[in-house]
């Protein structure tokens, strides 16, 4: 037993459960480099105030949940809560809107850190694929994003994910609504906290999960009401388009999502097999988060899916991914000849694409062949003195356990033929 344990809140992607989160990954991010969608890597730590102020201040992101420290030179920095801010500073400090070619389009896969009560699905560290579409108000952007989304599901063979959608106007018409909703809140028995979030972002308190809340809410003004006619028709054509892409969706009059740089369209991905932590994945359009962080104003979109309550959502409905062996030859030598011949086998089936494994440690027959049952290759290569005598190795298939020899100097063209067609 290791003295050592990983960090409460955090977990080991070790084999052969990994292998789901790579397919997780792959499997989201293929539609989006099938759209034109370049990938951005972000360091793992940034200045506090990219959050402080992309964010928002009053969010339980940055006040409760983000891992900021100073270093030894005195920086303010944070472990990154979430990638929209991270990616949008790297593009607008790489340059990237002034390419001549809107929307700048980015995804991106990592890891990020919240300071929060760990339990099934929610981490302290965690792991998300994200996109974001820079520079362009268009709702076919905003639709194409959540039709890759829900391409990338299905594509995974989930079924059991909604798709809730909602908006929160622009700049014209949300102080209107603002104004309405925190004469509302003013009213009701909160606590100080929640009434200091009155004052700072209302939408927020929509947002708060608690029961004695959500009963007070009712009857809260709707932000559908307040939207100006820019906005209605926005929305509508979002709905409508993706209506006719046949990508299902309800409409969430309530949806505010956690962070402050939202307007206009919000979304979210969410799975009932999941219980209090069902979202599994949102986004939606952020116009102004460009100019909170210094940039020029730069509308834009985007979402993050996360890869951890994704694999989750894909055990809690029976999925089963169908995921390549990691390995399909197992050779088996016997004595120090065969080790040095079956090795450069193997290493020719690599650079010929084949997945191949070597029985190292000098182990007997029985030892090396339970090695090859366990790494579930499909075939054995096992050579003696006697087979190599006679230009041969036996080729066991592991399945039927049929064997027999096959010339040294075909065996690599044939498992090519036989696992790669």
């Amino acid at each position: 037993m290791s003295t050592f344990q990983a960090p409460r809140g955090t977990y080991d992607l070790i084999p052969p459960r990994s292998a789901k989160f790579l397919a997780v990954r792959d499997a989201i991010s293929t539609p989006l480099k099938n759209s034109g969608y370049g990938y951005i890597e972000t360091p793992g730590f940034e200045n506090v105030e990219l959050f402080a102020r992309g964010v928002g201040e009053s969010t339980d992101i940055v006040t409760k949940e983000m891992y900021a420290f100073e270093t030894k030179g005195g920086d303010r920095l944070a472990l990154r809560p979430e990638g929209t801010a991270s990616v949008l500073r790297a593009a607008l400090e790489a340059n990237l809107h002034k390419a001549g070619n809107l929307p700048v389009k980015l995804w991106y896969s990592g890891s990020y850190y919240r300071y929060e009560k760990p339990q099934a699905g929610r981490y302290r560290h965690f792991s998300q694929v994200g996109a974001e579409a820079i520079g362009a108000e268009d709702p076919a952007l905003d639709a194409e994003l959540i039709i890759l989304a829900d391409q990338a599901y299905r594509s995974l063979g989930l079924t059991n994910f909604r798709i809730l959608l909602n908006s929160l106007g622009d700049k014209e018409c949300r102080p209107v609504y603002r104004e309405a909703l925190q004469g509302f809140l003013r009213d009701l028995d909160l606590d100080e906290d929640t009434r200091r979030r009155v004052e700072i972002n209302p939408l927020r308190v929509l947002d708060d999960k608690r029961a004695d809340v959500q009963k007070q809410l009712v009857g809260a003004p709707l932000l559908r009401d307040y939207l100006c006619d820019a906005c209605k028709a926005y929305h509508e054509e979002v709905r409508a388009l993706l209506t006719a892409a046949g990508v299902p969706f309800e409409d969430d009059e309530k949806l505010v999502r956690g962070l402050d740089y939202y307007t206009r369209t919000t979304f979210e991905f969410v799975h009932d097999g999941l219980g209090s932590q069902s979202a599994v994945g949102g986004g939606g359009r952020y116009d102004g988060l460009s100019e909170m962080i210094g940039g020029p104003a730069l509308p834009s979109v985007g979402w993050a899916l996360g890869v951890d309550r994704t694999v989750l959502a894909l055990e809690a409905e029976g999925v089963e991914l169908d995921l390549p062996e990691a390995t399909s030859v197992y050779a088996v030598p016997l004595g120090e000849e065969a080790r040095r011949v079956l090795f450069g086998v193997v290493t020719e089936l690599r650079k010929a694409g084949v997945a191949a494994d070597f029985s190292y440690g000098g182990k007997g027959l029985k030892g090396a062949m339970k090695n090859a049952n366990r790494s579930g290759a499909r075939y054995a290569l096992v050579a003696g003195e006697r087979d190599l005598s006679e230009g041969v190795v036996q080729l066991k298939d592991m399945e039927s356990g049929e064997q027999q020899p096959v010339a040294l100097d075909a065996v690599v063209a044939r498992l090519r033929a036989e696992l790669l067609g």
